[in-house]
């Protein structure tokens, strides 16, 4: 793993590194030097910084890698066809380029069918399934597009072939710290103006709405395709449902694709961004039902 030079903004105890992955450069972070791996991946509208609370925690005891999903962050502008099953794809070939071995994956919000897809498609890449406030196609997230029913509108925005041009590009500071953040966090001062700064950066690089874009529209398309994946090859795993604003959501998902138990956590008082309002919360989550994965 070569260390990389890293324009943006960082923590002193990660290493910035680039997997070339299918053509497109991955940009992710690494923590850590003992321990079995532990992958996390970001939701919208995020990067790796999403976790750079968290990561310091996780590093103690083990081996920690954040990844930028390709389209985001720093990782290569993705292209107008970009969906949930190349980014499933990309991240299978990060882990084989790394030679890490199964990992702990964490993924939280719209990284849901990513992550998903992963875990059916790829179980030896995946020894624990952790996700955060989380919903997936198919199993009742596409209502939180339905604007006429209490959804958001973002979600339709962004997914709309063209619109995130006309309407966006240029207004991503308004988008991620005028309306994404203050609409969906509880904890008041969770998100500093210094991380909205390093979230605008990468979705504010020419194309840099591509990738969530592509994220999105599939969200609102693959429904039926990921029940048929997920019917035929359910989540064998250890599964952790973890809940902020979206209450018992996760965990509702969760048991429907899950195949046996699965554990739950909801964390009162705590808004959609967990990794950044409540980190110490989420990381003695994540290192409690870890040990119990490892010990069984």
């Amino acid at each position: 793993m070569t260390v990389h030079a890293h324009p943006g903004a960082t923590i002193a105890e990660v290493e910035h590194h680039i997997a070339e992955v299918d053509g497109a450069q991955l940009h992710y972070v690494s923590a850590g030097t003992a321990g079995s791996p532990i992958l996390l991946v970001h939701g919208f509208p995020e990067s790796w910084w999403a976790f750079h609370k968290v990561i310091p925690l996780l590093a103690e005891t083990h081996r920690v890698f954040a990844v930028d999903l390709r389209g985001m962050g720093d990782s290569s502008v993705a292209e107008v066809d970009f969906d949930s099953a190349t980014a499933a794809e990309d991240l299978h070939k990060f882990i084989d380029t790394l030679g890490i071995g199964a990992v702990h994956l964490v993924g939280q919000d719209f990284a849901g069918a990513t992550v998903a897809r992963l875990v059916v498609t790829y179980p030896e890449n995946v020894r624990s399934f952790t996700a955060i406030e989380m919903g997936l196609p198919g199993y009742g997230l596409e209502a939180l597009a339905d604007v006429t029913h209490g959804g958001t509108w973002h979600i339709g925005v962004l997914a709309a072939p063209g619109i995130p041009e006309l309407m966006l590009v240029g207004r991503e500071r308004e988008l991620i710290g005028g309306y994404s953040f203050p609409a969906m966090t509880a904890v008041q001062g969770a998100v500093s103006d210094a991380d909205i700064d390093e979230f605008v950066r990468g979705y504010a690089r020419p194309g840099g709405l591509r990738g969530a874009s592509g994220l999105y529209r599939s969200m609102l398309v693959e429904g039926e395709d990921l029940r048929i994946l997920i019917d035929a090859n359910p989540v064998a795993v250890p599964v952790l449902a973890i809940g902020g604003g979206g209450g018992a959501f996760t965990e509702a998902t969760m048991t429907q694709v899950t195949a046996g138990h699965v554990e739950s956590i909801i964390l009162d008082g705590v808004g959609h961004y967990v990794a950044l309002e409540a980190p110490d919360r989420l990381a003695d989550a994540l290192l409690t039902f870890v040990r119990g994965v490892e010990i069984d």
